[in-house]
């Protein structure tokens, strides 16, 4: 088993490590969709504020990791609680939302606090922190608006008659409890107004540009060290991994030999 981890584990980190160097850093007013790479500084969304479960100061991302002191004085691991809020990154060029959710987070700031019998160790993203970013780039907004007019007036008659209370209340103009062909053809005009209102609305509001985990499986990366550190940190995880899987070998050859024997 070790074998096949310590191999595994090697050529994980050599391909990430290889990501980082052979991918350019963009700027978000002209980064290309797809797979990226973003530097800049971070910041909070609009709204309440993340705050830390420990001491209530504002963060952009955490995780907590709880520990409980046993009687023999060392501490075990009770719990471990991440934060999944989105926050933005700002390059000066434009701001991207970030989210997350299935990033492996390289976060050098650790901070320890320990309260009685629990000690709370806390790695944090904090606003004005410079961020590295490498994921799936996508562009939302007025360059995606939805613009297939019939196909959005059908959708949006169908909900109206699938409430058929309102439906009648807005369009049975003569109240006899149906919708007769003069009606239909006012609901019909009525829906193609508010269908080509939301498209105006949408090809007029301001993209927003997010980043987020590559559906194809690729490294989504989220950190607060400068890439050429973190290519140097993956080197040396691809080290430690090649070290275990030479000294699983090693063993191995060395049983068998025992074994022939």
């Amino acid at each position: 088993m070790l074998l096949g981890t310590g191999l595994f584990g090697t050529v994980r980190a050599l391909r990430h490590a290889r990501l980082i160097a052979d991918t350019p850093t963009a700027r978000i007013a002209s980064a290309a969709q797809g797979y990226t790479e973003l530097q800049g500084r971070g910041q909070a969304l609009d709204g309440t504020p993340l705050l830390s479960p420990v001491n209530a100061l504002p963060l952009l991302w955490y995780r907590l990791q709880t520990e409980r002191r046993q009687s023999n004085g060392e501490w075990q691991v009770t719990s471990t609680d991440t934060s999944d809020a989105s926050f933005l990154l700002d390059d000066d060029s434009g701001q991207c939302a970030i989210d997350p959710e299935g990033a492996e987070m390289l976060v050098r700031r650790r901070d320890v606090f320990t309260q009685g019998e629990l000690r709370y160790t806390q790695w944090s993203l904090i606003r004005h922190d410079r961020l590295y970013v490498l994921g799936d780039f996508a562009t939302l907004g007025s360059a995606h608006a939805r613009t297939d007019t019939s196909a959005q007036v059908r959708e949006l008659l169908a909900a109206w008659k699938a409430d058929r209370p309102q439906l009648l209340s807005r369009f049975d103009l003569d109240g006899d409890g149906t919708i007769d062909l003069r009606e239909w053809e006012l609901a019909r005009a009525q829906a193609r107004r508010e269908v080509r209102q939301q498209q105006s609305e949408a090809m007029t509001a301001a993209e927003l540009h997010v980043m987020r985990r590559p559906a194809d499986g690729r490294l989504y990366l989220i950190s607060d060290l400068d890439p050429e550190r973190i290519g140097h940190q993956y080197r040396w995880f691809a080290a430690f991994h090649a070290a275990v899987f030479l000294g699983a070998a090693a063993a191995a050859a060395w049983f068998g030999q025992i074994g022939v024997l």
